[in-house]
């Protein structure tokens, strides 16, 4: 078998995982794309394995060695990552990148769309001003 092949698997697979991380919302589809492209690596790195040892005479398949330690680590990043978006769904009650990014980058609670309460607004138009807030702001800073 030729080594094009599973190359062009492998760039399909990665390049998939690529547009999932880029393009996705959600944090545990995003671990999902960063598993399809380790994946992606662990399979370039087999096929360059076999390829080399046909060539070679002693065979020492360090890629195939090297692809069980990108599995286990793979293993403990999903495993660990999981963990985290769980907690932060348990707080925020809500695994959407964009909303945790808002909120990390010093929108607090208190004040979600940026105004200092002396518009008049009541508690009870408090939840329609969250809502609407932080995708006003979005709206402007890519216009």
């Amino acid at each position: 078998m030729h080594l094009a092949y599973p190359a062009v698997l492998s760039v399909l697979l990665f390049c998939t995982g690529l547009y999932g991380v880029l393009a996705r919302r959600n944090a545990i589809l995003v671990l999902m794309s960063v598993e399809l492209m380790l994946n992606a690596v662990n399979l370039n790195l087999v096929a360059f394995d076999v390829w080399l040892s046909r060539a070679a005479e002693e065979t020492l398949h360090s890629g195939q060695a090297l692809t069980l330690f990108t599995i286990a680590i793979a293993a403990a990043e999903i495993g660990i990552g999981l963990a985290i978006v769980l907690a932060v769904h348990r707080n925020r009650g809500t695994a959407d990148i964009d909303k945790l990014r808002d909120t990390a980058e010093g929108q607090g609670p208190d004040e979600p769309d940026g105004r200092d309460g002396s518009d008049g607004a009541s508690d009870s138009d408090a939840p329609a001003a969250q809502a609407t807030g932080p995708a006003a702001e979005k709206a402007e800073a890519t216009a």
